[in-house]
């Protein structure tokens, strides 16, 4: 790796792997994966892409070995309390929280366990693989626990008497539902994060950021805008346009063979869903399209 090349670290394996590789695509990136290694060039940007642990990842933007990581805000809390816990530097800029990677950290009880509040957890174990969100959150609350710390299979802690309660992230539910317990309460939400060494970067680098910045605005505004087009009568346009929420000033062009109706182009920033598209054709509108956007820039 040659040093004035910008590092942007990623995680290897993994549930925010496939996503950060396909985000670095919609940017324009062309950089050929091999599975067996760690490191991978782009062919047309000074870019070098770093295949790691999500764990080591903070701390090597923190102590600014790469440039830039994409990681989950929950590993980059708990790296970010354990440093700050340690008297260790933990300095790092976010630049931009991603549309991927969504999660949460939630307190979980056995189905048997009569909860009544979150003083419920007082003097409980608490089996986690996050103690320093779970610490911060429980020191927030003013709740004495004690601590049993896992890196992984948490939710089987309570079956194997290893402790009373867990913390541990959550998505569907399915994994606690399988293993007799039930979600009390969410104490982290997170998603994917763009992330920044706290050092600057060179002056070329910082033009390569400012570039890769523009396009991930681009590719998050077109993920989450429709390009709609419809027939729209003349005197509903404006009772069409209060129906799509988010919606930008519409084109508006003649309609061939029509004196009455007109063809609205429009970029929606929300997903249309049927009950939208059957509320337009109540008030008029027909031929109605509703197509996905791949990149969008203003």
């Amino acid at each position: 790796m040659q040093k004035n090349r910008l590092k942007i670290a990623i995680q290897k394996s993994g549930r925010l792997s496939k996503e950060s590789l396909e985000l670095l695509k919609n940017l324009g990136i062309k950089v050929h994966i091999q599975e067996q290694n760690l490191v991978a060039f782009a062919s047309n940007f000074n870019i070098d892409i770093l295949r790691l642990r999500d764990d080591d990842i903070p701390a090597l933007v923190f102590d600014g070995m790469v440039d830039l990581g994409i990681v989950g805000e929950n590993v980059l809390k708990e790296h970010e309390l354990e440093r700050k816990a340690l008297g260790l530097s933990a300095d790092f800029e976010l630049l931009k929280k991603l549309d991927f990677g969504y999660c949460r950290l939630s307190l979980a009880l056995p189905n048997s366990f009569e909860y009544n509040g979150l003083k419920s957890f007082e003097n409980l174990r608490i089996a986690t693989s996050y103690p320093y969100i779970l610490k911060d959150f429980m020191q927030k609350n003013n709740i004495p626990y004690k601590t049993c710390s896992l890196k992984g299979s948490v939710e089987l802690a309570p079956k194997m008497n290893l402790a009373d309660a867990i913390c541990d992230l959550v998505s569907s539910g399915a994994t606690l539902e399988a293993n007799s317990l039930k979600e009390i309460e969410s104490i982290f939400e997170s998603k994917a994060c763009l992330i920044k060494r706290k050092s600057s970067l060179s002056e070329e680098n910082e033009l390569l950021l400012e570039k890769l910045m523009l396009r991930i605005d681009g590719v998050m505004q077109a993920r989450e805008s429709k390009y709609i087009m419809l027939h729209s009568p003349k005197n509903k346009i404006d009772e069409i346009i209060s129906l799509l929420p988010g919606v930008e000033t519409p084109t508006i062009l003649p309609l061939a063979h029509s004196d009455d109706k007109v063809v609205l182009h429009m970029v929606s920033k929300e997903n249309l869903f049927w009950e939208t598209m059957e509320k337009l054709k109540e008030v008029g509108a027909s031929s109605i399209l509703v197509l996905p956007i791949e990149k969008m820039l203003k």
